[in-house]
């Protein structure tokens, strides 16, 4: 009789081992809990962000926003010095930009304010927004797809923040020093003062604009990796790549200038062709375990 009980005391305890080892599938309602919960640190982030950006909205103003539109950006400065040493005099400075921006509605400076709080708090919140996403998907991961995606919240972050860089230190200044410099007519009586929300909403269309373009080769990798796209694809694509990225380029800038569009076409070209190397890199491995297999 205790041998007995004894055996069944271990049979319960195994049986409990083995559901703790193995937990229940979770249901759908448990995945937009868990889903609900992602996406509310992810808020709280932002919205902390947002709330410091706001308080010290003046100084953001003075030294970010507006520094594109400044002649003593460092963009600009850079060039001109560039141009110096080349023993190219001043053909790389540009000319000096004088925009006065126009506020048309009694609340469009607070408005402005807004926006640049939630754009700003949205750049510098990215890596922790992703990092929640991620943390959503990687339970539905394998552990051979958990390792091929080791270190890719810093890989996507790094993206980000490059071609956001890429956006604010060189896509912008080109692109708002052609705007002030264009004229129409020359009698002289058109001014041009743009709106204070007209030209945040443009160097914000750049900044995330471009920090998404930049995402292009973790895409591909992705896509490589689960099979929808190869090497070769994206070879055998590439004419219809490039005409495609014009388009791109073209919808990012803000301006019909044909340099800013270029500036922004060739690091896309670059960004295509590594990303080729990168699905190459997935199909060889791919190649590898295949012959190891058979």
């Amino acid at each position: 009789m205790a041998t007995e009980t004894s055996d069944r005391k271990q049979f319960f305890k195994r049986l409990r081992n083995k559901e703790a080892a193995e937990p229940e599938e979770m249901s759908f309602m448990g995945h937009l809990e868990a889903l609900r919960w992602h996406l509310m640190r992810s808020v709280i982030v932002w919205l902390v962000a947002a709330i410091i950006i706001f308080l010290f909205r003046n100084w953001v103003y003075d030294n970010i926003i507006l520094a594109p539109s400044s002649q003593d950006f460092i963009t600009y400065k850079s060039l001109c010095d560039f141009g110096h040493w080349l023993g190219a005099g001043e053909s790389l400075c540009m000319p000096p930009v004088k925009i006065k921006f126009l506020v048309t509605q009694v609340n469009g400076t607070f408005t402005s304010a807004l926006t640049i709080a939630m754009i700003g708090a949205v750049i510098i919140a990215f890596p922790y927004i992703f990092w929640e996403l991620w943390r959503f998907i990687k339970p539905a991961l394998s552990a051979k797809e958990k390792k091929y995606a080791r270190g890719s919240i810093f890989w996507v972050s790094l993206c980000f923040f490059l071609g956001a860089a890429f956006g604010y230190y060189l896509l912008a200044p080109f692109t708002f020093n052609f705007l002030a410099s264009f004229t129409l007519g020359s009698s002289g009586a058109i001014e041009y003062q743009p709106s204070i929300n007209d030209y945040i909403d443009s160097l914000t269309n750049l900044i995330l604009g471009c920090g998404i373009a930049f995402e292009l080769p973790i895409l591909a990798y992705v896509l490589g990796k689960i099979g929808l796209i190869t090497s070769g694809f994206l070879r055998r694509y590439a004419k219809y790549a490039f005409v495609l990225i014009l388009l791109i380029s073209a919808i990012i800038t803000p301006s019909p200038d044909i340099t800013s569009q270029i500036i922004v076409a060739i690091p896309l070209l670059i960004l295509y062709w590594i990303s080729i190397l990168l699905v190459a890199s997935v199909d060889r491995r791919k190649a590898k375990e295949e012959k190891e297999w058979s």
